[in-house]
C-alpha cells in the first residue's frame, strides 16, 4: 500500500502541474475556459481523492511510523521524522485536499472564463506549493523515501 501511495503522488504532481499550466495559459493569454481546462482540475481532484483513501489505509494499517506516533504522541512530537509522518504530512494533505475541492467548486461556479482561470491558478497553485513542501522527497535527508 505504501508503494501505491508513493506512485499516486506522481499522478497528483503531474495532474497538478497540468492544471496550473492550463490556468497560467488561461490567465496570461486571456483564453476561453475549455473542457480540457476543466478536465485538468477534475483529474487533479480525483487523484487527490484516491490518494486520501490510500493514505488513510497506509496511516491506520500499514505505517509503522504512524503506529509509533499514535501510541505515544508526546514522544512523536519530539522526533521530527515520526512527527512528520504522524501529524504534519496528514494535516497538510487534508488542507490541500480541501483547497483542491474548494478551488474546483469556485472554478465551476465562476461567471467568466477569466475568473475560472484565476481561481484555478490561485487554488491549484497553492495546493502545488503545499505538495512540494509535504512530499517526503528523496533529497530530504531525514524523510527521503525514494522516488517510487
Amino acid at each position: 500500500m505504501l508503494h501505491v501511495h508513493s506512485l499516486l503522488r506522481w499522478a497528483i504532481v503531474l495532474a497538478g502541474i497540468w492544471a496550473v499550466i492550463r490556468a497560467i495559459k488561461g490567465v496570461s493569454g486571456k483564453t476561453p475556459f475549455t473542457a480540457t481546462d476543466k478536465k485538468a482540475g477534475m483529474f487533479f481532484m480525483i487523484f487527490f481523492d484516491i490518494q486520501l483513501v490510500v493514505g488513510l489505509l497506509v496511516f491506520f494499517f500499514f505505517s509503522p511510523l504512524a503506529q509509533t506516533g499514535l501510541q505515544d504522541m508526546g514522544a512523536a512530537m519530539k522526533n521530527p521524522v515520526v512527527r512528520f509522518f504522524t501529524v504534519e504530512h496528514e494535516v497538510m494533505a487534508i488542507i490541500a485536499l480541501a483547497l483542491v475541492h474548494i478551488g474546483y467548486s469556485k472554478v465551476k461556479k465562476a461567471a467568466t472564463d477569466a475568473q475560472k482561470h484565476k481561481y484555478a491558478l490561485i487554488f491549484y497553485g497553492i495546493v502545488m506549493l503545499i505538495l512540494i513542501k509535504q512530499i517526503p522527497w528523496p533529497f530530504y535527508e531525514a524523510l527521503g523515501k525514494g522516488w517510487f
